[in-house]
């Protein structure tokens, strides 16, 4: 017994995190795209495939999730001031978030000395020139006229919002709601055990993301556009440590520690680009890091559509950026409005496919600004999407924390058992 015993804790000893596994095939990766890029945009398939598998837990859980945390707490008065703090904090760091992109937009300027002839063929803008961020109809559509054809188009806003009425509705109804309940707690765990299943091909399809990147956009694109690309990750570097590490300073959480816990599904979301895919392993290590079931399945949700730090962030700073390329002086008043159109239409496009582009396009246009100008920023953008996208999960699970805290439903001594727990097994 005692040499089995001694068997098994070397071999766990000899087995490499799948963390760590991850940062190799990042880095294989790289070296792999760089030497043979025409065969790494080849395997770009298999990293699809990865991406498809995730999406396909995404839906169930959120559904899932909003039902058991609504109905399973029934406390009606405690779910809407959870909403309401969620929202405060929501649109704080968002607006800090623009705030620093059109400082460091008119400080840095990184448009200036870009060559305009770099812009080449505008024929890829024309399908985000075509689509107008019509703010009205943005929340109209929050409603689903039918909620099967939203969880087939993935459309998260109205499956959070369809959620939360039926949660509401299940938990009105006492004893006989009681079945539903179990049965999303079955659904979410079942959820849980495919994203296991799911993860263990997580190396491979980060190998083909990153051998893809590279050798489709190579590094020589980086050089020309390299200041926009600096204003960029310093802006989401200077949000990170002041915004998200003051946070943590003020609830009393380390904020390294939160990033050794959540390494894996950060290295994830910054290699696929997708926030999405790092979700339900997000969701899971905030429940074991002690966050109550109900707050991780409301906050997350409704942060991946209201709280995206890094995008709003960088649409600051890529309408400045357009401005100063073509030589175009925006007065105060004006970035003032751009400021304010930008804190409205950037919030619930993020299940749009390619939000960024439609929120840029929709109020370059409004401006007058030559809309030609974002062939630029398309081919550094899967470059710039990685960092946004980090930047997009360290916000919401900051969020979840922030708000767990001020629910007073995460306690000292909880937290510092969270420092201890195996998150990788």
């Amino acid at each position: 017994m005692e040499n089995q015993l001694v068997e098994a804790t070397t071999k766990k000893k000899g087995k490499i995190s799948l963390a760590n596994q991850i940062v190799i095939g990042m880095l294989l990766g790289i070296i792999f795209g760089y030497f043979f890029p025409a065969y790494g945009v080849a395997i770009k398939p298999l990293g699809d495939v990865f991406l498809r598998m995730i999406k396909m837990i995404i839906v169930p859980l959120i559904f899932a999730g909003l039902i058991l945390g609504i109905a399973g707490v029934g406390d009606f008065k405690k779910m809407g001031r959870l909403g309401f703090k969620t929202m405060v904090w929501f649109e704080l760091a968002t607006t800090i978030a623009l705030l620093y992109g059109l400082i460091l937009g008119n400080v840095i300027q990184p448009g200036i000395g870009v060559d305009i002839g770099m812009a080449g063929d505008t024929s890829a803008v024309a399908q985000y020139a075509s689509k107008k961020v019509d703010v009205l109809q943005t929340f109209i559509e929050i409603i689903p006229t039918n909620f099967i054809d939203a969880m087939a188009k993935g459309n998260l806003l109205q499956i959070v919002f369809f959620s939360c009425f039926l949660g509401v509705a299940i938990a009105n109804i006492g004893e006989k709601g009681k079945i539903m309940v179990d049965a999303a707690n079955a659904l979410m765990q079942a959820m849980f055990k495919v994203t296991d299943y799911v993860m263990t091909m997580t190396p491979i399809a980060v190998f083909a993301f990153m051998a893809f990147t590279i050798g489709k956009y190579g590094l020589s694109m980086i050089i020309p556009l390299g200041k926009m690309l600096l204003t960029l990750y310093g802006g989401l570097l200077l949000f990170i440590c002041t915004v998200l590490m003051a946070a943590c300073v003020l609830i009393k959480v380390k904020f390294f520690e939160v990033i050794r816990i959540f390494k894996q599904p950060i290295i994830l979301a910054f290699t696929t680009s997708s926030s999405e895919a790092a979700m339900p392993a997000v969701m899971e290590r905030l429940e074991k890091f002690g966050v109550p079931r109900h707050i991780v399945n409301f906050v997350i949700p409704t942060g991946y559509t209201f709280n995206m730090d890094g995008g709003t962030l960088y649409y600051c700073i890529g309408v400045l950026f357009i401005a100063q390329v073509y030589g175009i002086q925006l007065d105060w008043t004006t970035q003032l409005l751009i400021f304010a159109t930008l804190m409205v239409t950037s919030k619930g496009i993020a299940g749009v496919y390619g939000a960024a582009m439609i929120v840029l396009t929709g109020t370059i246009a409004a401006f007058g600004l030559p809309v030609e100008g974002l062939v630029l920023l398309m081919g550094i953008d899967r470059f710039m999407d990685m960092a946004r996208t980090v930047t997009n999960l360290m916000g919401n699970i900051i969020a979840t924390l922030v708000v767990a805290r001020w629910e007073n439903e995460l306690p000292d001594e909880v937290i510092q058992l969270a420092y201890t727990v195996d998150y990788d097994n």
